[in-house]
């Protein structure tokens, strides 16, 4: 079994939340989410990241309007919806209680371990 699978399977599985946490600091477009993302060492591609924003969309937690740009064609920026912002919520409560019991087991593991 290859780690980097595992790794890139562990990145998935937190993409959703982390874009939604971009998103609460304030509107954004894709190029800034991609480098926030990237920035935090979650190496995304925009063939990825296109279809979870539409997904978002559609489950009515992120909108998004067109906004001229002064370099280029017209930007589409992501917005929270109220929905988006109580789910926000909901997967932040949700998130602690993960780590809390990953360090949890992690850390018996490797006490027990040793």
């Amino acid at each position: 079994m290859k780690i980097e699978n595992t790794k890139a399977q562990m990145r998935k599985g937190v993409l959703e939340y982390c874009i939604l946490s971009i998103l609460k600091s304030g509107d954004a477009y894709t190029s800034e989410i991609l480098s926030t993302l990237k920035g935090a060492e979650m190496i995304v591609v925009e063939g990825t990241i296109y279809p979870l924003l539409t997904r978002l969309k559609n489950a009515g937690l992120l909108t998004y309007r067109w906004e001229e740009s002064t370099s280029g064609p017209p930007r589409k920026y992501y917005v929270l919806t109220d929905n988006g912002t109580l789910f926000l919520k909901e997967l932040d409560k949700n998130w602690m209680k993960l780590v809390n019991a990953v360090n949890q087991v992690t850390s018996t593991k490797s006490t027990k371990n040793e």
